[in-house]
Formats: C-alpha cells, sequence, structure tokens
C-alpha cells in the first residue's frame, strides 16, 4: 500500500475542535479523516444526509413560538404527547 498525503484549508477554530474531539476519541486527525473516507467509499455517498432547509432552526422556532403565542396551528391531529409518539413510532 502506497501512501498519498492531503492538504486541505480550514479554519483555525474548526481544526482545533476538531482535533480535541479526536484526541478524546483516542484518534488522531488523520485516523478520523481516513475513517470518513473509507465510510464513504462503503457507502458510495457521504455517511450522512446533506440538506437545505427553507428556514434556519432557529428561525423556525421562532415562527413556531410567535405562531402560538397568536393562538394559531395549536390544534394538530393527536390529543396527547404519547398519541403523537406513537404515530412517529409507526
Amino acid at each position: 500500500m502506497s501512501l498519498a498525503s492531503i492538504t486541505i484549508k480550514t479554519d483555525a477554530e474548526i481544526k482545533k475542535e476538531f482535533n480535541d474531539i479526536c484526541e478524546e476519541l483516542g484518534l488522531n486527525m488523520s485516523v478520523a479523516i481516513n475513517i470518513f473516507m473509507k465510510t464513504v467509499l462503503r457507502e458510495r455517498g457521504i455517511p450522512f444526509d446533506l440538506k437545505l432547509s427553507e428556514l434556519e432552526p432557529n428561525e423556525l422556532t421562532r415562527k413556531v413560538l410567535d405562531e402560538s403565542a397568536k393562538g394559531k396551528n395549536l390544534n394538530g391531529p393527536y390529543d396527547n404527547v404519547k398519541d403523537l409518539m406513537e404515530a412517529l413510532d409507526a
């Protein structure tokens, strides 16, 4: 097996935080990145969802809170949390 080098540019703080997490896991950054690359090869794609949402999470949360404060969208198809959770498990 021959080795090849990869050079990437990233934000210094991201690199530091990534390295800290790798160390906590007992890995170095090179091993972690190799794990990621091997997972991409095995799954033939990125091993997590890549998606765009129409609203940012904080923006969506503010919208929901604003609507509930105005009495909007308070009636759903579920009578309680238990019914909702059962529907999600189905």
